[in-house]
């Protein structure tokens, strides 16, 4: 699961669109085949592909399947949604059309379910597209599972139809302008009993799903994560309003330097030299997690606890950023 810097933009698939159909208003179906025929990589339930765009950088995008993930794939299935507030990748990707090309990595599964252990998948909007197979896989090996899927109304939530089709009484639609079956995250918590609890979805549906489990007592070993905010890997993050440059200082040398808004701590330090491990660039996979010495860090990822964010003793290099004017990292 490392990856060292530079690894995640390797292409090694040349994938042809054969098909691409509209779900809703604003998310595309495309259904990608290998430019030169025969079969693709097998991959996992929960499992993401990361493709290039032709602006330069590249997004992940989990892929979807309704039934147990063959040994040898003719074909790949994601969903895209339109962001019109977003960076363009979205946007880049509905401009393609069946016949086009595009370059992406061999599938990577950073969201794994657990086999053979009863779970909830909660999934908010497009966050669903990986829980479909979690869902499959589970049901297929005669694990008990319940899908709960969150959207703002059932028009513009993708695969809801397929869904009640293919799962019946294991899924749960939560709509919002429906006050019968709106989430109650509350209730969702307090009946999870000893299942897993996966989250996917915006990160105001992980932070809130994250913090109700934690003051319920859920062992934080039971609650996997996976946002999905789509950032490109190597992308900064945007600046937040009221973002403002601090310094941080790498104790092993003594070196500072200073973070922008904009920037990640990650880049500038990359930058000015150092090599570091990290992966997702997104605060959601903990493999860049560091210790701080000194200062106060602005925690921004949904991967700490909330009693380890008010200790401050921990932060997640990649998206978190600091409240005192300088942090000492123990790098």
């Amino acid at each position: 699961m490392f990856m060292a810097k530079g690894d995640c933009h390797v292409t090694d698939l040349r994938l042809r669109i054969a098909a691409k159909r509209m779900l809703t208003d604003r998310i595309a179906e495309f259904r990608l085949e290998p430019e030169a025929g025969g079969p693709l990589p097998r991959w996992e339930p929960g499992a993401h592909l990361r493709i290039s765009l032709p602006e330069g950088g590249d997004r992940a995008y989990s892929l979807v399947s309704f039934g147990p993930v063959p040994d040898e794939p003719d074909h790949y299935l994601i969903a895209v949604q339109r962001e019109a507030e977003g960076a363009g990748g979205s946007k880049a990707m509905h401009a393609l059309a069946v016949g086009d090309t595009v370059s992406a990595t061999a599938p990577k599964c950073d969201f794994p379910v657990t086999p053979g252990a009863p779970a909830v998948l909660l999934a908010g909007g497009i966050g669903i597209t990986p829980m479909i197979s979690m869902a499959a896989a589970l049901a297929a090996s005669g694990t008990p599972v319940e899908l709960h899927y969150a959207g703002r109304s059932r028009g513009v939530m993708a695969y809801a139809d397929a869904l009640s089709e293919t799962l019946g009484g294991t899924l749960t639609l939560h709509c919002d302008d429906d006050e019968n079956t709106a989430l109650n995250l509350g209730a969702l918590l307090g009946a999870l009993g000893e299942r897993h609890l996966y989250i996917c979805g915006p990160r105001g549906l992980i932070d809130a799903a994250r913090t109700g489990a934690e003051a319920a007592g859920i062992p934080s070993g039971r609650v996997h994560v996976e946002l999905f905010d789509n950032l490109s890997s190597g992308a900064s993050a945007p600046a937040a309003e009221g973002d403002q440059p601090f310094d941080v200082e790498v104790a092993s040398t003594g070196e500072v330097f200073t973070i922008p808004p904009g920037r990640s701590i990650i880049e500038v330090l990359e930058e000015g030299g150092m090599d570091l491990i990290h992966d997702c660039l997104r605060g959601d996979c903990g493999i860049c997690q560091t210790e701080v010495l000194e200062g106060i860090p602005d925690h921004r990822d949904v991967v700490l606890s909330q009693a380890e964010r008010a200790e401050g003793k921990l932060m997640q290099i990649c998206v978190s950023r600091a409240k005192s004017a300088r942090l000492k990292l123990d790098l």
